[in-house]
């Protein structure tokens, strides 16, 4: 508590620390959305197309299929 109000005060907030933070946040953003992306589809999304940018993982049950 004491580093927060020490942050708002205007005291020497270390740098490492924000970027940390701030690269563990587009890291969370960028895997999740990976994972989203590569779910099954909720009902009605069936058709649509995945964006190209995206790796495709196959599951174990698509691997006992093909």
């Amino acid at each position: 508590m004491y580093l927060l109000l020490e942050a708002a005060a205007g005291g020497n907030f270390p740098l490492a620390f924000v970027a940390v933070y701030f690269i563990g946040f587009i890291a969370a953003v960028t895997i999740g959305s990976i994972a989203w992306y590569n779910s099954k589809r909720p009902p009605g999304w069936e058709d649509k197309d995945r964006p190209d940018f995206l790796p495709k993982i196959e599951s174990d049950e698509e691997k006992t299929d093909s």
